[in-house]
């Protein structure tokens, strides 16, 4: 019978030095956030790692197809009832 315990890998110790006002500057975001200073850098990492690789993703298209695609942002939209009521409705930001 496997245990739950062997089913995850154990945590490994990773250690870095950083400034006290660095550490100070997490601790407070951390706080704020209801997390650990463990719990907050993991997170932000783990959202580095994952924006830096999705950045290296290269999309391959055919010339037509990338034209096609250019031609749909250049094109106007479409109008439709949604559209035509969220132009003439005022700005949030001139509201009063």
């Amino acid at each position: 019978m496997i245990s739950a315990d062997t089913d995850q890998p154990k945590p490994v110790i990773l250690k870095l030095r950083i400034k006290a006002d660095e550490r100070s500057l997490i601790d407070r975001a951390a706080t704020s956030l209801g997390k650990s200073r463990t719990e907050f850098i993991l997170e932000a990492a783990r959202i580095a790692a994952k924006e830096a690789i999705l950045d290296q993703i290269v999309i391959s298209v055919t010339p037509e197809a990338y034209q096609a695609f250019l031609e749909q942002l250049d094109s106007p939209p479409k109008l439709n009832e949604r559209l035509s009521k969220t132009m003439q409705a005022p700005a949030p930001w001139n509201m009063e």
